[in-house]
């Protein structure tokens, strides 16, 4: 074993991390929900998520057999939702042909929909002890310092270095622990911002400290701007009070989840309500915007509340579209934007009311 793995060993049975939920009673099962659920997020907004996940699917087998809808109703809030249904769909999967036991081998974890190298390794390494590499954005960044890597991580070059250092420091014995302690180094002592190397283990052989250049690695991703984009979403209002929601394509943002209708560009509301719904308008009020910062660009949505004057003729409630009460917990997925309007929309109700 090398000294730099010894070392992250020895620090992290006396200052890592040893009472999250998925180390408890650590299943092939439970480490993947929770490797899926890390994937670009934090620890602290993934435990709750877990806890939830885990008490309403408490096995590989309860998570296959859910519907996909009360699946993404738990992923609301984490975001990247594109996880929450390659895990539903990876759990049938694993049902179908593996007997309902998530495979032990890198080529079988890679055939899953949401599983690629890094997270393979993890669950490899943590849940059958198994020795294989991982590269998190916590790694790439202990990395990138230790053995000053130049660049940024996300070009295939530099990624490629940075997997050759991570293949090498990885030990053949206690690799599961090497695992959890490389990623709390990154997440707790080698930080993206104020390293605190006086803490760090392996802070003698860094090659990026010696050089005083620890917070310029890894060098970030570079600048471009950030398009954005405006949708018009209907806030379509019954005489119940009630909200018209319907499934997004599973294609694309917020794949499966609910949201608002969009309204077309150059179409009315009332236009639309009436060859959507066959109802006429009582009023229609534009509402302030909501941003939303999503990986490749921001999205306004700028919210067209629309009341209506009758119940609707034409849609009724259905697999694709609901009529939902803003002032109860959705029983579907939706996003954090539509939750925001959501509750926007009740708290104005209660302020009326009161």
């Amino acid at each position: 074993m090398g000294s730099f793995a010894r070392k992250l060993l020895d620090w992290h049975a006396a200052h890592g991390r040893h009472d999250l939920p998925w180390q408890a009673r650590p299943t092939p099962y439970g480490i993947w929900v929770s490797e899926i659920m890390l994937q670009q997020t934090q620890v602290a907004t993934v435990v709750p998520y877990y806890q939830r996940f885990m008490q309403r699917f408490p096995t590989l087998a309860a998570l296959a057999a859910a519907p996909l809808d009360e699946v993404l109703s738990l992923w609301a809030g984490l975001g990247y939702y594109a996880r929450g249904r390659n895990l539903h769909r990876s759990a049938r999967i694993v049902v179908e042909r593996w007997e309902g036991r998530l495979p032990a081998t890198l080529d079988g974890l890679l055939a899953l929909p949401g599983i690629g190298r890094s997270t393979a390794g993890a669950i490899l390494a943590q849940a059958y002890g198994r020795r294989f590499a991982i590269l998190d954005g916590n790694v790439k960044r202990v990395l990138a310092r230790y053995h000053a890597v130049e660049g940024w991580p996300g070009e295939t070059a530099v990624e490629r270095v940075l997997w050759e250092h991570a293949e090498r420091h990885t030990p053949r014995e206690h690799v599961a622990a090497y695992t959890q302690a490389i990623m709390d180094l990154g997440a707790t002592v080698c930080t993206r911002r104020r390293p605190a190397c006086k803490s760090c283990p392996v802070v003698r052989g860094c090659a990026a400290r010696r050089a005083g250049i620890e917070t310029r690695l890894p060098a970030p991703r570079p600048r471009r701007t950030r398009p954005r984009r405006t949708v018009a979403a209907l806030i379509i209002i019954d005489p119940e009070r009630r909200v018209l929601l319907e499934r997004r394509p599973e294609q694309g943002i917020w794949g499966g989840l609910y949201s608002f209708p969009e309204l077309p560009e150059g179409e009315q509301a009332e236009q639309w309500c009436a060859r959507k719904l066959g109802s006429r308008v009582r009023t229609v009020e534009v509402r302030d915007p909501v941003t939303h910062a999503l990986t490749h660009f921001d999205l306004e949505l700028a919210p067209i509340q629309v009341r209506l004057a009758s119940y609707p003729k034409t849609v009724m409630e259905g697999r694709d579209r609901i009529w939902h009460d803003p002032a109860a917990p959705p029983t579907v997925g939706v996003a954090a934007p539509i939750v925001t309007l959501l509750r926007r929309l009740n708290d104005e109700r209660e302020r009326r009311i009161a």
